[in-house]
Order: C-alpha cells, then structure tokens, then sequence
C-alpha cells in the first residue's frame, strides 16, 4: 500500500510519539513522490531547530522553512550518495557512516544516515550495512532512499520499515488509462454485468491498457539508459553499466506493477461506488459515473454486490504473491463481473 507523503510522515511522527520509531525506514517512490523531503522533515521532527520565538516584528507568526537534506547535512546528519565515477556507493561510504554514528553527541539528538539511491550499493558495501542494521547504536536513525528497491538484498529488506510514496506528479498517463478504463466498465455496465462475455471483454480491455502502460514504460527506460551509456561508457569502473541495464528492467517491473495496482484499484473503487449506491450512500469515488453504477446497483441484490467486491480483493492480495497474472485475472474478472 501506497503513501502520500504527508501520511507516511504522520505515521512516523506518531511512532516517534510513542518512542517506537523504527532504526531503519526504506523510502521508495518514483521521482515525484516527495522521498527526499519526507527524509528531510522526519530529521527535523527527531532533531528540532531551536525555538526563536516564532514571530516577525509585526508580532506575525513565522512557520519555520523546512531545510533540504544537503542544508541539513552536518555533525548529526550524513548523507551518503554513489560516487561521481563508478556510480555506486562503495564499502569505504558506508563505513565512514557507521564510525559517524559512534561519535558522541549532544543529549537528546539524533545521529542520521541518509542513503541517497540505496540499490546502488555495491556487494561490499550492503554486506558492511547490514552490520549497521542489525547492530544498531542508540538514538541512530538510517533512512534508505531508492526508486528500485527489488536491486537491494532481502535481508537488507527485511530489516526496514518500507514506506512507498505515491507520486505527486500530474500523472497524465496514468489517468488517460484510468479514464480508459472506467470507459471499459461503462461500456460492461450498459451491456449488463452478469455475463462471461461481458466480464471477458472488460478483462481483455484491461490487459490492453496494462500492455500499453508496460510498452511505455520499457521504452522511457530503454531511452534512459541509453542516455547514461553514452555519457558514462567512458567514465565508468567495472561493471556499472551491465548493472545499470539490471536496474532499468527491475525499474520497468516495478513501474508496471505500480500501474498495475493504479487500475486493479479503479475495478475496487468502482465496484464500491456500485455498492455505495445501493446502500444510498452520498460520497463516491467516481461521481461522474454515478448514473451507471446506479443501474448497476438497481439489477443486484446487496449480497451479489458483496460477493463481487471481494473477488476483486482477493485479486489484489493474490497479486501481490507469485500467482500466475493472466490466470489470477481471468478467475477474479469471471467471479466479479460475469
């Protein structure tokens, strides 16, 4: 599940309340999302600035200005990045990091490590991490920065807390194929929800719109790294751009699972404004499609609606395991819409 940023922060201020703020947070996100800011507040919620009064010479209240990460950057923050060469971020960053966090400080702060594009650590590097992961000092808070998360190692993995960020972009093509989408339901719903031929052809018109998505995508990252191959053959060590070409098909997958997500959550929000109407409820999720779910609602009883709101959350939860993605959604489009 998805964050926006202001929630991921308010789950962390909350923890950080209660004294249960985890030793370790994996942002993830896509450029857009807000991973660095987040990163950025949460430092000055656990290392507040010091109070100077917060007021102007008019007696006006003066909100604070949030510091970027390289502002706050200092004795009690270290931000580590990949290195300008070799792209990667080496085993001697990382150890730099860890003697950092045994340096004495002043009582009641927070030493910080920030890893800015986290899966680009080499092997040496994530093996001397996860020492600092599992041996944690007191009052020490690492925040893993990264958009392709699957390129780091489980066992780093599952020592962090993730926190996903939705993104804050315009996203244009998400919501053309959202649009499509819903227009795929309408055009189910007039047919009348209830047949094999009609749940087949709004499974069909999904699939189109996710092997769209998936075209794009792969072709914004093909482009991507050609870019780098061309600015960095020449300037590179070892191996970086084999794993570079590893990191773009693992960003691809990840992307097209996000899209994946994006539209399987339209199919439950629109099935729930169908529900929603024949419980009389006001607020929908689609109000624009209001006069076609309420026909859909009319032709239903309550319990049928039911039953075909939990096939589609089934769908989600077996999506997100190994299950087989043509037969999953085959199965749960015939369940929820024929």
């Amino acid at each position: 599940m998805a964050f926006t940023a202001d929630k991921a922060y308010d789950l962390m201020q909350s923890a950080h309340e209660r004294g249960r703020l985890a030793h370790a947070f994996l942002i993830t996100g896509e450029a857009g999302s807000g991973k660095a800011d987040l990163a950025a507040r949460v430092i000055s919620l656990i290392n507040p600035a010091p109070d100077t009064g917060g007021a102007n010479l008019f007696g006006e209240v003066v909100e604070p200005v949030q510091k970027s990460l390289d502002e706050l950057e200092g004795d009690l923050v270290r931000l580590v990045r990949p290195q300008s060469k070799s792209r990667r971020i080496v085993v001697d960053d990382i150890r730099e990091l860890e003697k950092s966090f045994y340096v004495a400080s002043a009582p009641g702060k927070w030493k910080v490590g920030v890893i800015l594009g986290a899966d680009r650590m080499g092997v040496g590097a994530e093996n001397a991490f996860l020492k600092t992961l599992e041996e944690p000092p007191a009052d020490c808070l690492l925040l893993l920065i990264s958009d392709a998360p699957e390129l780091l190692l489980p066992t780093i993995l599952s020592r962090c807390v993730r926190l996903p960020l939705m993104a804050t972009d315009d996203g244009r093509a998400t919501t053309a194929s959202q649009d499509e989408l819903l227009s795929a339901l309408s055009s189910m719903a007039r047919q009348g929800m209830g047949s094999v031929g009609s749940a087949l052809s709004l499974r069909a018109s999904f699939s189109s719109i996710l092997t769209k998505r998936r075209a794009e995508i792969s072709k914004r990252n093909d482009l991507a790294l050609k870019e780098e191959t061309k600015k960095y053959k020449n300037t590179t060590e070892g191996d970086w751009l084999s794993k570079r070409e590893k990191f773009y098909l693992a960003q691809t997958e990840s992307e097209y699972i996000r899209e994946r997500e994006k539209l399987l959550e339209v199919l439950v929000s629109w099935m729930g404004d169908v529900v929603r109407q024949k419980c009389s409820v006001e607020r929908l999720d689609f109000p624009d499609e209001k006069q076609i779910t309420a026909q859909v609602a009319h032709r239903h009883d309550l319990t049928d609606l039911l039953e075909r709101m939990d096939a589609m959350d089934q769908l989600r939860a077996h999506m997100e395991t190994n299950v087989q993605e043509q037969l999953a959604l085959e199965v749960a489009f015939l369940t929820a819409f024929g």
